[in-house]
C-alpha cells in the first residue's frame, strides 16, 4: 500500500479516536451534571433513568469503536492494514476511506453477513418450531 495513503489513514483514525474521546467525556459530564436529582418529580427521574441507560448504551458503541480504530492503527504500525484478516486479499483503499477500521474486504463482509443471517434464520425457525409443538403438545394432551 503506498506511503501517502497509510499515512493519511492513521490521521484519519487519529482523529476518529479524539473525536470518540471528546464525546465521550462530554457524556460523562453531562451525566454528572444530570445526576443532581434535587426538586425532581418521579416523572423526571424515570426520564433521567431512562436517558442514562441510553447513554451507557452509546458508551458500549463508542467504547467498540475506539478499540476497533485502535486495533487499526496497530495494523497500520504493523504493516498488516489494508491486509482482510480472513482471506489476507488487499482490501480496497475505496473501502478504507469509507471504514477506516475495517478488517475484512468487501467479498468476505458480504460472506459473513450472508453467515449471519443464515443462522439468524435458522435459530428463528427453531425456536418457531419449538413453539409450534408446545401448543400442539398442550392441546392434544
Amino acid at each position: 500500500m503506498r506511503k501517502a495513503f497509510l499515512r493519511k489513514a492513521r490521521e484519519k483514525l487519529e482523529a476518529m479516536r479524539e473525536q470518540v474521546l471528546r464525546n465521550v467525556r462530554q457524556d460523562l459530564s453531562e451525566t454528572r451534571e444530570a445526576g443532581k436529582d434535587e426538586g425532581m418529580d418521579t416523572y423526571d427521574l424515570a426520564s433521567d433513568a431512562r436517558d442514562r441507560e441510553i447513554n451507557l448504551i452509546l458508551g458500549d458503541r463508542d467504547r467498540e469503536k475506539l478499540a476497533a480504530i485502535d486495533e487499526a492503527l496497530s495494523r497500520v504500525s504493523a504493516g498488516t492494514y489494508g491486509i482482510c484478516e480472513s482471506c489476507e486479499g488487499e482490501i480496497s483503499e475505496a473501502r478504507l476511506v469509507a471504514l477506516p477500521f475495517t478488517r475484512l474486504c468487501v467479498t468476505c463482509q458480504a460472506e459473513r453477513e450472508r453467515e449471519a443471517r443464515l443462522t439468524r434464520r435458522y435459530e428463528e425457525d427453531r425456536s418457531f418450531r419449538r413453539l409450534g409443538s408446545t401448543e400442539s403438545e398442550d392441546d392434544g394432551g
